[in-house]
């Protein structure tokens, strides 16, 4: 893994799943979804998201999500092939290298291989926050 990348600090429940690519990585545990990304972590908690919804990327090749807060904006490249998903959530914690940071709510596209995706929908279904 790039030494770009920051450790993760404590898991706000018990780990199920982790993937990581030169790029990105996802972490999931009972209680939240991590984004980890260069220089940059996304903590989700699992009862904060409200969508998770397939993402079609056949136009697109880079999406931009911006900060208002800051101001500062990261793109995300898209690869065609992977299966992406656009996650609605009503609130975030940033963590990057000057500190953690709370945001709103915010919309991202990221990919998530099926495996994870299940790991996920099991996770929310466990805790009562979805209904299959």
């Amino acid at each position: 893994m790039s030494s770009d990348f920051i450790q993760i600090k404590s898991l706000d429940g018990d780990l199920k799943m982790s993937h990581k690519k030169k790029d990105y990585g996802l972490t999931i545990t009972t209680k939240e979804l991590i984004l980890l990304k260069p220089h940059i972590n996304y903590y989700f908690k699992l009862e904060n998201i409200i969508s998770i919804v397939p993402y079609e990327n056949a136009s697109l090749k880079a999406m931009s999500f911006v900060n208002a807060r800051s101001g500062n904006q990261e793109t995300t490249h898209l690869s065609s092939g992977s299966d992406h998903f656009r996650i609605y959530v009503k609130g975030a914690t940033v963590h990057n290298r000057s500190g953690l940071f709370e945001l709103g709510p915010i919309n991202i596209v990221i990919p998530i291989y099926p495996v994870m995706l299940d790991a996920i929908s099991e996770c929310l279904t466990r805790t009562g926050l979805v209904s299959l």
